[in-house]
């Protein structure tokens, strides 16, 4: 049995060779197609994302880029069409890739999900409401700028009177209706998990420690037990709860440090639980750079971060690492309005329509 799974494992793994192979050559014999739009090759997008990924890219003649392609052949139908732009899932890098695209002064922008995604996780293959397109870089990529730093450090939000109000009632909106990024675990009884509250209470959020917005947000590397350690340390009279990552939870995603190993200091909550019932009756929350440290802020929780996540920087959190670039104070509201609003692009993925924030927002909260 082992042996015919290593079987089944190689042969498909040549099958992909053989078509990303085949759809090169495809590319080099066909002819130039006809189009009034800029294209966009994109990089690094999973087969189930692409129909929910082109909706958001109307102004582009989107051409989808198989995992194996190889630039040698693939700069055949790249040369077929002067204007063009690379986009880039995440933060895969392809040293090859930017090279070519410098020496050619090709434009290489980065997508990712925007914060107020969907109704269940991306690793359910559930489709998105939210992109964010980047053209300087990426929102949880600390070590450069990005368009959301851009916007944060330079728009005029006292100047903008309706986006402000927009910005004050989303944050309403999201509270009231209890929307995070994610929003697939059901309503817990958080008196029957955490257990009667008698001392202050810390809330630890886990995140997928090989993640890209751990790597590239943090300058040091932590793990989740050294923040469940440093929030013991400086809290020693509160009690800590450890909430790890859906993904670890579920198994989607690795763990790279073991949880038994603090459980002498924190208690540790295996349950699947939401972020909205995970901070009833928190008074402080700590995070590396994961974005429940900003849904804590808009619900008035003081936040610790040892990374930089792109809500640091700005005055309103307890920052550990300091992002020079970021030149300004903002309130809760011009935080959020440039991140939720200002940044991110919304549309139903199963109609195809453009959205607004509190139109996605309804959406996933009537969402069965």
């Amino acid at each position: 049995m082992k042996r015919m799974n290593t079987y089944k494992r190689k042969l498909k793994k040549l099958i992909k060779i053989i078509l990303a192979y085949a759809t090169i050559i495809y590319w080099k014999i066909r002819p130039r197609q006809h189009t009034n739009k800029p294209v966009a090759f994109l990089f690094h997008v999973s087969k189930w994302k692409q129909p929910y990924i082109s909706a958001f890219l109307e102004d582009y003649d989107v051409r989808f880029v198989p995992f194996d392609y190889r630039l040698k052949f693939l700069r055949f139908e790249l040369e077929k069409y002067p204007e063009k732009v690379f986009i880039v899932w995440g933060f895969h890098m392809d040293e090859e890739l930017f090279r070519y695209a410098s020496h050619h002064e090709i434009a290489v922008y980065r997508v990712e999900d925007g914060f107020v995604r969907s109704k269940g996780l991306g690793s359910m293959h559930t489709p998105p409401y939210s992109l964010c397109i980047d053209r300087k870089g990426m929102y949880f990529d600390a070590s450069r700028p990005s368009d959301l730093e851009d916007i944060l450090n330079t728009y005029p939000f006292h100047e903008d009177k309706r986006l402000m109000e927009q910005a004050k009632h989303s944050i309403k909106l999201l509270i009231e209706l209890g929307v995070s990024k994610y929003n697939h675990v059901e309503i817990k009884n958080i008196g029957e998990i955490y257990g009667p509250k008698s001392k202050k209470r810390i809330l630890v959020i886990g995140q997928v420690e090989d993640d890209a917005s751990v790597l590239r947000g943090s300058f040091q590397k932590w793990t989740n037990n050294d923040l469940v350690r440093i929030a013991s340390e400086e809290n020693p009279e509160a009690e800590i709860m450890y909430k790890p990552h859906p993904d670890v939870l579920t198994g989607r995603r690795k763990k790279q440090s073991n949880p038994d190993d603090i459980r002498h200091l924190a208690k540790v909550i295996e349950e699947p639980l939401s972020l909205v019932d995970a901070f009833q009756t928190i008074d402080h929350v700590y995070t590396i750079t994961s974005l429940s440290g900003f849904e804590a802020l808009i619900r008035g929780l003081p936040v610790t971060t040892l990374g930089a996540p792109f809500y640091s920087g700005w005055g309103l959190t307890d920052d550990r690492q300091v992002i020079q670039r970021r030149k300004r104070k903002l309130t809760i509201e011009e935080l959020f309005a440039g991140a939720y609003i200002l940044y991110p692009m919304y549309r139903d993925p199963y109609t195809k329509e453009k959205l607004t924030l509190e139109e996605t927002i309804k959406r996933i909260s009537n969402q069965d």
